[in-house]
């Protein structure tokens, strides 16, 4: 606690120093999440499963500061213990990030942790994502160029991030080197300047150097790859398509397997006034690609693979959220938002917006390769240190992984009340988005409706209610069946929601809620988990205060996901940004 102090004393002495100086400016921000654990073996929680840690902080401040061509910046971490959900390996406290940077429009320079991605990220990638405890910087050199209008090249180069890891050279995880570019053709040719043809094209190369240490498989010590762009418009159409490839990169994660690995997105839209529509297609064949051969989970990732489906901000539709599979999948979706106009039979007084959503996850073929080289004459896996299968590049696998057809209708129905509802039709494989083996397949329906009321110009009111039918209570299954598959179950079974949310003006709210899930299989599982909330917002400033309980699930944002246990007890969380 003496060197957070110390440090953070010497940040704001750092902080006043530089808005002394003229023409500068100084902006950060500022987060501290606490909780503290109840014992509530109702739902699992013991002393046991909290490690003995009655309390969970995390918090961070960052101060950034610039100067005409000149920005520079630092991120301090503190984890004392993380809180519950959040990496063991977060513990303790430090600067976790610094940078500095010269720009003066043609040339750009950075030095130190580096935040930045080529195209969609199929092959480098690096963000922080505060609330998953996520964060793969590259703590390195940055060099980008613009050489004339319309055209940008990048040079990265460094060592990513690992929880508290040295960056020594010592370290086992491996270099990245990445260089890219993209075209601008409107803007570098004249005659596109106002051509209704929007055309932009890039690529990338990235290459990870580690040393091999591996004494029972040939690692390839440099892994590289390669990916293309293209981005074309014309009127109301857009067009984007992108292909990545990378060679030969055994893992723990792929089982060793030496398959190169490939990934395409392809989306086509069309938009005019109160009408859109977007189709999506993704494959995926054994596209992680890590710093560290020996990493697992979303350790020391370099790229990554963005999610196509929709994205549910509700509770119960939350439970059931899919997690991009980067060994393999085929996917698709088609989004179609229409607005009914207003002052029209159906539409109503103030016009209905209605969105149509479908999308779907399969596995893509495989048909696996023996040892001698030989196709197997079914699917067969589990032969580490080989050459693993052939895919066919277009053929869909037999598995699907996850569809969700989905509905939405929003409405104003007057001044003061406003409508929104959804219904969801769902399909989830436990067994391969949350590796639960042998888990039942979700099969659940869920509907939702949203009211708010405007009481007064300052004062607002909103209900939820929830509900999610799923397919293990029709299945009857025998409570005894689940014996030693408990966390399977935990979250199967009908469940039931509702909330009421009080505001007034922008700077209060108080919200109680409920979520019960009635009809799980296993009669002890069937809890109520209550939350009660309160909160304060004065300009830049978030305060919130909730007690209560919280369920076992799967938390996603931006397609990176990470499990939550179940917990109860009373959370603080601050944040304040100048």
């Amino acid at each position: 606690m003496r060197r957070f102090l110390l440090s953070l004393a010497l940040v704001l002495c750092a902080t006043g120093l530089f808005a002394q100086i003229e023409n500068s400016q100084v902006n950060g921000s500022f987060q501290i999440d606490g909780q503290y654990y109840q014992i509530d073996e109702a739902i699992g929680i013991t002393q046991e499963s909290i490690k003995g840690n009655k309390f969970g902080i995390n918090g961070f401040g960052k101060i950034n500061y610039s100067l005409g061509n000149f920005t520079a910046g630092i991120r301090y971490e503190a984890y004392l213990p993380p809180m519950s959900g959040f990496d063991t390996r977060l513990q303790g406290v430090g600067l976790a990030n610094y940078y500095a940077s010269y720009d003066n429009g043609t040339i750009s320079v950075t030095l130190g942790d580096i935040y930045d991605q080529f195209g969609n990220g199929f092959i480098f990638r690096t963000y922080e994502e505060w609330s998953l405890g996520f964060d793969n910087s590259l703590r390195g050199m940055r060099v980008i160029y613009r050489p004339t209008a319309g055209v940008t090249l990048k040079a990265v180069y460094g060592k990513q991030r690992f929880y508290w890891s040295s960056y020594a050279a010592t370290e086992s995880r491996g270099l990245v080197r990445g260089i890219d570019g993209e075209w601008d053709l409107n803007q570098s040719i004249a005659a596109m300047n106002s051509s209704k043809l929007r055309a932009t094209v890039g690529g990338s190369f990235v290459s990870k150097y580690q040393k091999n240490t591996n004494s029972t498989y040939y690692i390839p010590e440099n892994v590289g790859a390669f990916d293309g762009r293209v981005n074309l418009g014309y009127g109301r159409f857009a067009f984007t398509t992108e292909y990545a490839y990378k060679i030969n990169d055994p893992s723990a994660f792929n089982n060793y397997t030496y398959h190169s690995g490939q990934a395409i997105l392809s989306s086509l839209s069309y938009s005019q006034k109160g009408f859109g529509v977007i189709v999506q297609a993704k494959r995926v064949d054994n596209m992680s690609f890590k710093s560290d051969y020996k990493g697992v989970k979303n350790d020391l990732d370099i790229n990554f693979i963005p999610p196509i489906n929709y994205t549910h901000t509700h509770s119960l539709p939350a439970i059931y959220t899919y997690a991009t599979q980067p060994l393999g999948e085929m996917a698709m979706q088609v989004q179609i938002n229409y607005t009914i106009p207003k002052k029209t039979i159906i539409g109503g007084k103030y016009g209905t917006k209605i969105t149509l959503d479908f999308s779907q996850v399969n596995d893509i073929k495989r048909n696996y390769i023996l040892e001698g080289g030989q196709e197997a004459p079914t699917h067969i896996s589990g032969y580490d240190g080989t050459l693993g299968y052939t895919s066919p590049f277009f053929a869909v696998g037999d598995r699907k992984f996850f569809h969700d057809f989905n509905i939405e209708i929003e409405r104003r129905l007057s001044k003061k009340w406003k409508l929104i509802a959804q219904y969801i039709n769902l399909y989830y494989d436990m067994d391969i988005i949350e590796n639960h083996p042998g888990a039942p397949v979700v099969k659940a329906n869920i509907g939702f409706v949203d009211v708010s009321y405007r009481i007064t110009s300052k004062q607002s009111i909103r209900f939820e209610l929830q509900h999610l039918w799923d397919n293990i209570n029709k299945s009857n299954t025998a409570e005894s069946e689940t014996v030693g598959h408990e966390d399977v179950y935990k979250k199967r079974g009908n469940w039931a929601a509702a909330l009421v949310e009080y505001s007034v003006g922008a700077k209060w709210f108080v919200s109680l809620g409920d979520k019960y899930n009635y009809g799980n299989p296993i009669a002890s599982n069937r809890d109520h988990y209550y939350t009660a909330s309160v909160g304060y917002i004065h300009e830049s400033t978030r305060i919130v205060l909730t007690g209560g309980r919280q369920s076992e699930g799967m938390v996603c944002v931006g397609g990176v996901c990470r499990v939550v246990p179940a917990s109860s007890g009373v959370s603080l969380s601050i944040t304040t940004s100048f």
